[in-house]
């Protein structure tokens, strides 16, 4: 059978519009993101798979795949609010990809006072929920109390301390201009912006997106994806669109 030139242009102009259609997509609208780390949870798990939406804080060269410098600086901002939960590029190498809580803008003043989180001098309220429970830092399986947080704009979630509190206190971070402060749900294994050489405070044009909504979870410690047969208990069901709040 002979195959007219037509069919293999007009595949490669098919394929050629679908990468376009894809990259806008992934670039102003929504990307997906993969959570390798222990450091969100309870919020998050280690297998969530998540959406991210490109809007909510407008755009800079990091909305776009690879970083390239297309825009000097971010258009259409708009302020993201204590408490989101948001994607950002770590400030040291502008490349990697972390997932962390808001809790600093601008000129906030935060501090750890024995193991209390204080935002501008006041108490973070937080209420305890559980006792002796365990989580995940890295490998490991620590023993942590949880506890239901809320900050001064009333945004509730739910946070854990290692029954040790081996972060007890620090100097104050005064967030500075046009930066914000981050920190991990699992507030003693977390790499988070209380560490100044490694992410610190981070700029607005390094945001990349609002975590939305989980679409899947896999739990890889029970079996392989491919594992079909232990779908029923490393498939995390109750987790399938899930709102991250």
């Amino acid at each position: 059978m002979k195959l007219d030139k037509n069919f293999f242009t007009e595949n490669i102009k098919t394929l050629f519009y679908a990468l376009v259609i894809a990259v806008i997509i992934r670039s102003f609208f929504i990307q997906p993101f993969y959570i390798p780390s222990s450091s969100m949870e309870p919020t998050l798990l280690v297998g969530d798979r998540l959406f991210v939406t490109k809007y909510s804080y407008g755009y800079s060269k990091h909305s776009f795949p690879f970083s390239p410098p297309i825009l000097k600086q971010r258009v259409f901002f708009n302020n993201p609010s204590r408490g989101d939960v948001v994607v950002f590029k770590t400030p040291v190498d502008n490349r990697t990809d972390y997932i962390k809580r808001l809790i600093g803008v601008p000129g906030d003043r935060i501090q750890f006072i024995d193991a209390n989180l204080y935002l501008n001098n006041s108490e973070i309220f937080k209420s305890k929920i559980k006792n002796k429970t365990k989580i995940y830092c890295g490998n490991r399986s620590i023993d942590v109390y949880r506890f239901e947080e809320k900050l001064s704009n009333e945004k509730k979630f739910h946070t854990v301390y290692s029954k040790d509190f081996t972060y007890q206190n620090s100097d104050a971070f005064i967030v500075p201009e046009d930066h914000y402060f981050f920190l991990g749900d699992n507030r003693d294994c977390s790499k988070d912006s209380r560490f100044l050489s490694s992410v610190g405070y981070v700029h607005k044009d390094n945001l990349v997106g609002k975590a939305q909504f989980i679409f899947f979870s896999h739990d890889k410690k029970i079996g392989s994806i491919f594992a079909f047969w232990k779908w029923h208990k490393s498939i995390r069901f109750n987790r399938t669109f899930d709102r991250i709040n």
